[in-house]
């Protein structure tokens, strides 16, 4: 049996582990207010709010229900729209309806979710960070001014907050029903009574971390599926600095890595990295095995790690093996790695003062998109010189590639605006982008070209951009 807080109720169910959180939440518990839109996590429209214990803490994050397992749902406190209402209007739907931000008012339950999962984060309350809280909610209607008012609204809610619990401030100041405030030890006595209801030892059955892109592509085939659950396995999480390497476990998602103090502390530019990365609640749900498994060939987190030379450890239950992630890929969605092997880690040597690194990406919306082509760069410079080079792309190949040929030829050379030039002519020779929805093959070999002069252009601004963009 499943079993975990729904809004204010204890639920169990047999059902199976696969079902979309959305639709046993509208079909089962008639709780309607969570929407279906796209089920493919884009709109929003489906969005609730997941508390889980983490380290003796209550936390919070938004996600999209159309594509959460039921079983990632397991001891876990998962609130929908109807979950936040109260005796008449919240602080955050009032601030809605204030600003005129609901039009046909579809999409509004997922915005007031999006919004109660901000009121029950540590994120500083600015206007800014409340307008980011609902990056992945989509509106038709209102243009979206009027609801960037209203998120500014609940921000100031928030201000008196300081350093007290997300949680306690919301219950106290009623911006959130007060049965939220006995969550966390309601969890604490769930998690006594559950023992290992989602083991599953069969060797064929569905691996499964936040289901971000595996529920895009086989909704239908997976709902019924035999899965092994790997998002909630402490032993596939975490973020360590071990000596000048950097461990992660493949179930972490986005959101910690943004959150580790690791990544911050030695890639400067990695919250504006991430803003082009899908939104703040696939963020919360999607994993980093997950991007490397799944070998899209624009994969965003693939690429970054391909110019980090990622070292991947997998094991079949047996043993164990290291494989470059440069090897993983051996033809589009086929990979170096036995079905019954699993990703156990991913090691990356830290950039030390020397390093330099930049990713870039080109997709038809600015966020919330796919790539139609995407690079990172890992330099390192003495005296002018490039002593070290390596640069990966996405959507030019079958693969995720790493340019090998072309960091071949940066390395050991002078950093001048000819030798980028030449750059992007070496990386015409290693690619084979196809035309596609996302851009035809000459379009693809341009955008590559422009994003290997972006990087230099970042990262050493005193570069000739004229001559660098006239060729």
């Amino acid at each position: 049996m499943i079993k975990f807080i729904l809004n204010n109720k204890e639920v169990s169910t047999a059902m199976p582990s696969g079902t979309p959180v959305l639709d046993f939440v509208r079909y089962h518990q008639d709780l309607t207010g969570t929407k279906i839109g796209c089920r493919e996590g884009d709109c929003g429209a489906c969005t609730v709010v997941v508390g889980e214990l983490k380290h003796g803490e209550l936390r919070y994050r938004s996600a999209t229900s159309c594509l959460m397992p039921l079983g990632n749902a397991h001891g876990k406190h998962i609130v929908t729209i109807e979950g936040v209402n109260m005796d008449e209007l919240n602080p955050v739907q009032q601030a809605m309806a204030d600003e005129s931000a609901t039009q046909c008012g579809f999409c509004t339950p997922g915005f007031v979710m999006s919004m109660a999962g901000f009121c029950l984060s540590k994120t500083v309350p600015t206007p800014q960070n409340a307008i980011a809280a609902v990056d992945g909610n989509i509106c038709r209607c209102t243009g979206y001014k009027s609801i960037e008012r209203a998120a500014g609204r609940v921000a100031n809610r928030l201000k008196q907050r300081s350093a007290e619990d997300p949680v306690t401030f919301a219950t106290k100041q009623g911006i959130l029903p007060a049965y939220f405030s006995g969550i966390q030890e309601r969890l604490q006595v769930m998690a006594l009574g559950l023992n290992g209801e989602l083991a599953n030892d069969n060797p064929v059955a569905q691996r499964v971390g936040g289901g971000t892109d595996l529920y895009v592509q086989k909704h239908d085939e997976i709902k019924d599926a035999s899965i092994r659950f790997l998002f909630d396995n402490a032993d596939l999480k975490g973020i360590s600095q071990i000596g000048n390497h950097c461990v992660i476990g493949p179930s972490t998602t986005v959101t910690d890595l943004i959150e580790s103090p690791v990544m911050l502390a030695h890639f400067s530019d990695f919250n504006a990295y991430t803003k082009l990365v899908s939104s703040t609640p696939i963020r919360n749900m999607a994993t980093i095995g997950g991007n490397f498994i799944n070998a899209s060939p624009i994969g965003d987190f693939t690429i970054f790690f391909l110019a980090l030379d990622a070292t991947l450890t997998l094991n079949d239950g047996t043993t164990s093996r290291e494989l470059p992630l440069r090897n993983l890929y051996q033809g589009y969605k086929t990979l170096d790695k036995s079905p019954e092997e699993q990703l156990e880690q991913i090691r990356f040597e830290l950039p030390d003062a020397r390093a330099r690194f930049n990713f870039e990406k080109v997709s038809k919306r600015t966020h919330l998109d796919i790539a139609s082509v995407n690079s990172a760069i890992f330099i390192t410079v003495a005296n002018d010189v490039i002593t070290s080079a390596r640069l990966s792309a996405g959507g030019v190949a079958p693969i995720p590639k790493q340019l090998a040929k072309t960091a071949q030829f940066l390395t050991g050379k002078p950093i001048t605006e000819e030798l980028i030039i030449e750059s992007t002519a070496i990386a015409q020779t290693e690619i084979a982008p196809i035309s596609d929805a996302r851009g035809t093959e000459a379009y693809k070999r341009l955008l590559l070209s422009q994003l290997i002069k972006a990087h230099f252009i970042k990262l050493f601004p005193e570069l000739n951009v004229k001559q660098l963009l006239a060729q």
